[in-house]
């Protein structure tokens, strides 16, 4: 992500350990965190529905957000 040169990078999660959030604060700008809670366990005990995101949806979201980026600059440039 360094190599793309964005301006800052924000990390945004609802929910993580607070040694996970503080190993993130040395190699970003900043870390948005909803919850830590203590103890953590797992990530998944804090979802109704923790199933696995499949790959096809993971290509779709991205196209998704590559068109919508795309729709926005669009009309701020117009």
């Amino acid at each position: 992500m360094r190599q793309q040169q964005p301006a800052r990078i924000v990390v945004v999660v609802p929910v993580a350990a607070t040694a996970t959030c503080d190993e993130l604060k040395t190699v970003v700008e900043e870390i948005v965190c909803a919850t830590t809670p203590e103890p953590f366990y797992a990530v998944g005990l804090w979802y109704e529905d923790f199933s696995p995101t499949s790959d096809a949806e993971v290509c779709d979201l991205l196209a998704r957000a590559a068109q919508w980026q795309a729709t926005t600059a669009s009309a701020v440039e117009a």
